[in-house]
């Protein structure tokens, strides 16, 4: 099973290496991380992805909590949250195949943010199944280059109905 991770660590030197190495000592794969400040530019938020069975996931958040750096943790995968990737897509686009490119592009609500005479560069958001069905529709024309940031998470606040 997936898990989200959500963590408020301090901002200091060192931090996420101690954290990432926690992980790959118990032998868990992070599939992604992402860290940055939040609205305290002395702490930072990391959202990590992970697979495993609760029960050494559980280990591994009672590890985390020990660590001195570490202000909160919590696994929100059970909990409603929202979640988004950036992922930024250099795409073949020779001139006859340009607008297809552009209206798949539009599709998805993403935008062109580089152009030469023989590529787009394509900028998407959106949940992790959004961002794999947009490379997946332009891999036929050649994907160039892929960079994805993995996915960033908070917690819904309104958890009731309307």
């Amino acid at each position: 099973m997936k898990h989200t991770i959500a963590a408020l660590v301090e901002n200091r030197f060192g931090v996420l290496a101690r954290i990432a190495g926690l992980f790959s000592a118990r032998g868990f794969n992070i599939d992604s991380l992402t860290v940055g400040e939040t609205e305290d530019p002395t702490i930072s938020r990391m959202t990590i992805v992970v697979e495993g069975d609760d029960r050494v996931l559980e280990q591994v958040m009672k590890q985390l909590n020990k660590l001195v750096d570490v202000i909160k943790v919590s696994d929100i995968s059970s909990q409603k949250f929202v979640d988004r990737e950036l992922v930024l897509i250099k795409v073949n686009a020779p001139r006859s195949r340009r607008s297809e490119i552009m209206e798949i592009a539009e599709v998805f609500r993403a935008k062109i943010v580089d152009i030469s005479p023989n590529t787009l560069t394509i900028e998407a958001t959106g949940n992790e199944d959004k961002i794999n069905a947009i490379i997946g529709m332009l891999k036929p024309f050649g994907i160039k280059e892929l960079a994805r940031t993995g996915r960033v998470a908070m917690l819904r606040e309104f958890r009731g109905e309307v």
